[in-house]
């Protein structure tokens, strides 16, 4: 199993992108991504930079069970988490399954981000590669 993501440069504010789990190249899951733009991969404030990444599943407090991603760049603590909005954002990657304007902010959102989750979770397994790339 692997995930990619390809990412579309939304706004100054954000990043929008589509993500699929593949076995054997076959897509097997699709969903939507809501992420930072690229903003040098300055911490808290931009999107991490293309490329292959390790992923683990873990759990927090915070965030419940979500995916780590690995060995990014002057950075850390990089996650897949549950969300709707950019402003959920510090680095990370919101999952849903599809976007949608939910709120006043006139950006656009990712929706379904729970049962997007727990479908993540359930198809991929504790270690995998994630490739991102730009569109």
């Amino acid at each position: 199993m692997k995930l990619l993501i390809e990412r579309y440069p939304n706004s100054e504010k954000q990043t929008i992108g589509n993500g699929y789990v593949l076995e054997n190249d076959f897509i097997k899951f699709e969903f939507k991504t809501l992420e930072l733009p690229w903003i040098n991969n300055k911490r808290k404030v931009s999107c991490i930079p293309t490329g292959d990444y390790k992923v683990k599943k873990r759990h927090s407090k915070k965030f419940g069970n979500h995916f780590h991603i690995q060995n990014v760049k002057d950075r850390s603590c990089i996650l897949i988490h549950k969300g709707n909005y950019y402003t959920d954002i510090l680095g990370c990657i919101l999952v849903g399954d599809d976007l949608s304007y939910i709120n006043d902010d006139n950006e656009i959102d990712v929706v379904n981000s729970v049962n997007t989750m727990k479908q993540l979770l359930k198809r991929l397994p504790n270690k995998f590669d994630l490739s991102i790339v730009n569109q």
